[in-house]
């Protein structure tokens, strides 16, 4: 008796191109972030199908509220704001992936840009920031997508040049 086996050749990885593409067309969905229960002392997100396999969220964001300093180990990534305006900052370095828990950074390596609503950017692995909505009286809302999905977030604490590892997030811890 033969057996016939079908193997489903899945498409290739999404870009990070291709995920700001989604996450910028999801921000643009007025019903689905009008969907999103917004609270005001805390973050609030809703996960999402993301393209090609990809990790989604849609976050609420209250006033003066943010992430702190982290990355996305191996993920490639992208947000858009949807409602509001976020702020990004970022480091124009890559850090070793493991081995250490405190490193000096060097003058010039600090990044900032602000993401208005329908703006958005893509960054590739190992990318440490931290997002933030200055605001004092209004939400923000946003989409992110992640590839491959996270495996894991680290999360930094900063005192002005010296950054150290504080936390390792899995999966089970936001989900």
């Amino acid at each position: 008796m033969s057996q016939h086996v079908s193997v489903r050749v899945g498409a290739a990885a999404p870009t990070a191109a291709q995920l700001l593409d989604f996450a910028r067309r999801t921000a643009a969905d007025t019903e689905l972030v009008a969907s999103l229960p917004l609270d005001p002392e805390g973050r609030t997100w809703v996960r999402l199908d993301g393209p090609g396999g990809s990790e989604a969220w849609l976050i609420g964001w209250p006033p003066g509220t943010g992430t702190g300093w982290h990355d996305h180990a191996e993920s490639i990534g992208a947000f858009a704001t949807a409602r509001g305006t976020l702020r990004e900052k970022s480091l124009a370095v890559r850090l070793p992936s493991g081995g250490w828990r405190t490193l000096e950074l060097t003058d010039g390596v600090d990044r900032s840009r602000v993401l208005a609503a329908g703006r958005g950017r893509a960054f590739g692995q190992h990318h440490v920031h931290e997002v933030l909505n200055e605001s004092v009286t209004e939400h923000a809302v946003s989409v992110h997508a992640y590839y491959p999905p996270l495996p894991l977030i680290r999360r930094f604490s900063r005192t002005g040049p010296v950054l150290r590892l504080e936390q390792v997030e899995r999966p089970e811890d936001w989900q």
